[in-house]
Order: C-alpha cells, then sequence, then structure tokens
C-alpha cells in the first residue's frame, strides 16, 4: 500500500515545552487513521503539522521531515502553503458554519480560489454534499442561513466545505465530540464511505469510535508515539503494555 503520509523524527516545541518528541509514523493512502491519548499528550499538535497550521503559532518550532505524497511540505515555501492547505482538509471539533447561506458555505472554497463559472460552481456543492451524505437532507434549502441546520447536519456541511476543493487527505480534529449519539453514528458511517478517495486522519478520545472507523491507530502519551499500528492489533493484541492500560481505562 502506497505511503501518503510520512513523519520521520519530528520534534515540536512551543516556545521551552516539547510537545512532540521525535515522531516516526507511515500513513498509508486512503485509509483511516486514528490518533488516541489523553488529553495535553501531543494528538492534535500532530494533526496540525500536515496543513502548517502550527505555523500561525508563535514561537513554534519543528525539527524532522513531514512528507506528503514524498514532498517536504516544511521545505516549500510560505507563498505555496495555500496550496498545500487546498490538499489537505481540516475539519474541527465544533461545527463551525460560516454566516452564509449552505450553498455559499460549500462555495466559499471554491470562490476563494477563483472558480467563477456558475455551472461548475454548482455542480461541485452538488459533488460535495453528496459525498457528506447532506445532499437529500438540503437539496430544497439551498439559500436557507447554515446556522438553520442542527448540530450533525452543520458538521457534515463542514466536511462538504473540506471537501468541495477536493483534497486528497482529511484531517479531523474529534469531529463528533460534540454531537449527540445518532449524529455521531452518521459522522462515522461518513468517515468509512470516504477513505475511498481520501486519506484521513481522526483525533479522538472515544475509544469504541477508533476502534470502529480506523484502520491505523496511533498512541500518543506525553508528547510520544508509544505504540502505531493496524487498529486491530492495537486494541486486540499491543505490543506496549501502556497502550494496554489505556485501552482497558486503567489510566488516562
Amino acid at each position: 500500500m502506497r505511503t501518503k503520509i510520512e513523519t520521520n523524527n519530528v520534534h515540536l516545541h512551543y516556545g521551552d515545552f516539547h510537545a512532540l518528541k521525535g515522531i516516526n509514523m507511515q500513513i498509508p493512502e486512503r485509509t483511516v487513521t486514528a490518533l488516541i491519548g489523553p488529553s495535553g499528550c501531543g494528538k492534535s499538535s500532530y494533526l496540525r503539522l500536515f496543513n502548517r497550521m502550527n505555523d500561525l503559532i508563535d514561537g513554534v518550532r519543528i525539527d524532522g521531515k513531514i512528507l506528503i505524497d514524498n514532498t517536504d511540505i516544511y521545505a516549500i515555501p510560505q507563498s505555496e502553503v495555500d496550496r498545500l492547505r487546498r490538499k489537505v482538509g481540516m475539519v474541527f471539533q465544533k461545527p463551525n458554519p460560516f454566516p452564509k447561506t449552505i450553498f455559499e458555505n460549500v462555495a466559499y472554497g471554491l470562490r476563494v480560489n477563483g472558480l467563477k463559472d456558475k455551472k461548475l460552481i454548482e455542480g461541485q456543492v452538488e459533488k460535495a454534499l453528496r459525498q457528506a451524505a447532506l445532499w437529500e437532507e438540503v437539496k430544497d434549502k439551498l439559500k436557507k442561513s447554515a446556522f438553520e441546520l442542527s448540530g450533525g447536519q452543520q458538521q457534515r456541511l463542514c466536511i462538504a466545505r473540506a471537501m468541495a476543493i477536493e483534497p486528497s487527505i482529511l484531517l479531523m480534529d474529534e469531529p463528533a465530540s460534540a454531537l449527540d449519539p445518532i449524529s455521531t453514528g452518521k459522522i462515522e458511517e461518513l468517515i468509512y464511505e470516504l477513505k475511498s478517495n481520501f486519506t484521513i486522519i481522526i483525533v479522538t478520545h472515544n475509544m469504541q469510535q477508533a476502534s470502529r472507523v480506523s484502520d491505523y491507530t496511533g498512541f500518543f502519551l506525553l508528547g510520544e508515539l508509544i505504540e502505531f499500528d493496524e487498529t486491530k492489533k492495537i486494541f486486540r493484541n499491543p505490543e506496549k503494555q501502556q497502550t494496554e492500560n489505556y485501552i482497558t481505562g486503567r489510566f488516562g
């Protein structure tokens, strides 16, 4: 299986704080990778490396190599970072629709990237909403405010917005933690379906969710990657005692 993302001996500092310590990981293309571990262990910091969101924080220092499609993304000039972010979509913990219509939320990235053809935009919006399993629910109210949607629908709208510009990677930072169980189930089904077209990395505190939706799991603790393997192995027969302790609820 082709490697989509690779990190080699990655260290991340926020000022004097050593947030990530020598992380090595290879993430295969078109799979779902779950990042698990207690709060403050470095999962979200690691996730944000892949679209260079940590660049926006003062005092950040990053060492090591982070490769996407064999390109070192920290060696590209600042002028190319927007292009990188088109390739790497991001979905946050809480739904964050823009104060616009449902249609304009999804069309936003297309317009920002210079697409002006009305028919093309309409086609891409419909495609993204279908991919996000939302089209049938909103096709008759595209001109209504995104804030009229339920929390679960808003999160799927944000996923559609991320997909509209056709990235190859989707980053999801606890995308279902603010949702009810039914909406969470829909997001999980969606993640499972999307991996045929996207490489997905999800940060989650929910062990059951990680075991249900992911192909690979990485367990982080105090800024270190303790173990990374196929999800079945991590949950059934982990190599490290720390991993077993966390998964079985003995700590964390």
